[in-house]
């Protein structure tokens, strides 16, 4: 049982060493909650197997390795050019780009950029408009979770995404995240997403490691808070090594009237957990949650989400879908709360898995809690192979086996995919998604959409 404490321990001794380092190269804002983190991480220890009472990935393993933290803020050479090398059709997207841990916004971004909304560095904008970050940071992400309080803990820098009142953004933002390190290197990135009512707004976020031999951790917290009546999509991609390990939190809070789309894609990883949790306490709210999890080789892929209804007439649909070969694992546990007070709620709850080899395993558990009887619900889980009549009738017709395989597994994720709402990336990711199968998944594919707008200046 020494791993799990070790493995916080020796981030809270860096926390106290170098506090004063950490303080100076944040923000007030940020700061702030430091205190109350190292508070809740006194005393216990990181996530892991057994604690959870479930095959959730632990978290406890993931840290354990000693992996370096930027606290004071170096510049580290990163070939932005070299992620950007696409051979698909690119989308016209507002680019940022993530450094490791640090913001650097594209040399025509905030030209770009309507009047009022902010997508620039967190660690900036929380002394420039410290009252919005001091008001929502850390307002719906737990301390109580050791993995969140953590994050708080080490957090120097993240993204801040503001929306004005009534303001549609009419092009998606984008934001790229690189690893670049010439020595093993932790990351605790922050994303803090604000809408006002009647706002609108899309967000593709692509994840990258340029040295697939150096090893990183990504620890991610994404908070998003939605107006009345507000729109917001986050596709999410990971498209990084088999050394990078990632644990990813998105907590989300819907008003009246709100409508959020949150696509979790993982198509190359080493090892990944990714954990929603959304509440609903608006009324007629609609929330719709999907995630694609390609695996192989001995890649680990675990998505976990908690949907909690408590505002009346409010929808939810859940959609998972994972395709394990090799001795890949995967896992997924899904949750849907209702309320005793949500009255005509219809939430709905799918993960669907194959398996292409006798190696892969898969761990499924979809759960329903419900305290109301006017209410529409559902949950299932299936796990099995490649359709064996469909691969024969497609062999019989002179489709070779590989091929054939490769177009089963491409139509089992299409609906997945079409749950996109982003002109042209839902063609993108239909074709990534047929390299991913066919073993030609480029590093950095899956971006493109400001190829001609890479130059970046200090943020």
């Amino acid at each position: 049982m020494s791993t799990p404490v070790n493995s916080l321990t020796q981030y809270i001794e860096l926390y106290t060493t170098h506090k004063a380092d950490i303080n100076a190269n944040s923000a007030p804002a940020l700061n702030a909650l430091r205190p109350q983190a190292l508070s809740q991480l006194t005393d216990t220890a990181l996530p892991h197997t057994d604690t959870e009472g479930y095959e959730r990935t632990s978290i406890a393993e993931m840290f354990a390795p000693d992996f370096g933290v930027n606290i004071m803020r170096m510049n580290i050479p990163v070939d932005v050019a070299a992620s950007f090398r696409c051979d698909v059709p690119n989308i016209s997207t507002l680019l940022g780009i993530v450094v490791n841990d640090s913001f650097h916004p594209t040399a025509t971004l905030h030209n770009k950029l309507h009047d009022g909304v902010i997508f620039g560095s967190l660690c900036k904008n929380a002394t420039t408009h410290s009252e919005l970050v001091a008001k929502h940071y850390g307002s719906l992400a737990p301390l109580t979770n050791p993995s969140v309080a953590l994050n708080t803990l080490l957090c120097q820098d993240g993204v801040l995404i503001y929306v004005p009142k009534s303001v549609k953004l009419e092009k998606p933002l984008q934001l790229v995240n690189i690893f670049s390190s010439p020595a093993p290197l932790a990351a605790f990135r922050r994303i803090l997403v604000v809408l006002e009512d009647d706002a609108e707004a899309r967000l593709l976020i692509c994840d990258h490691a340029q040295d697939n031999e150096q090893q990183y951790l990504a620890s991610q917290v994404i908070e998003v808070i939605m107006g009345r009546n507000s729109i917001f999509d986050l596709y999410d991609i990971e498209d990084s090594s088999p050394n990078t390990r990632r644990h990813s939190m998105l907590y989300a809070s819907q008003s009246d009237g709100s409508n959020l789309l949150v696509n979790g894609m993982t198509l190359e990883c080493g090892t990944t957990r990714n954990d929603y949790n959304i509440q609903l306490p608006g009324s007629h709210a609609e929330t719709t949650l999907a995630g694609m999890a390609i695996a192989s080789g001995t890649q680990h892929v675990d998505n976990n989400s908690q949907v909690t209804h408590t505002g009346c007439s409010s929808k939810s649909n859940q959609l998972f879908k994972y395709v394990i070969d090799d001795n890949a694992t995967g896992a997924f546990e899904g949750g849907i709360l209702v309320a005793p007070g949500a009255q005509y709620t219809e939430a709905y709850q799918s993960n669907r898995n194959l398996l292409a080899s006798t190696g892969a395993r898969m761990h499924t558990k979809p759960q329903l809690e419900i305290y109301n009887d006017d209410v529409k619900c559902s949950h299932g889980a299936t796990t099995g192979q490649l359709d064996g009549e469909a691969l024969f009738y497609m062999r019989s017709r002179g489709i070779p086996e590989s091929e054939a395989r490769t177009m089963l597994m491409q139509a089992f994720m299409t609906d997945v995919i079409d749950t996109v709402r982003i002109p042209g990336l839902c063609e993108r990711l239909h074709y990534l998604v047929d390299k991913r199968f066919q073993g030609g998944l480029r590093q950095c594919g899956s971006c493109g959409s400001s190829c001609h707008d890479t130059k970046t200046k200090q943020q």
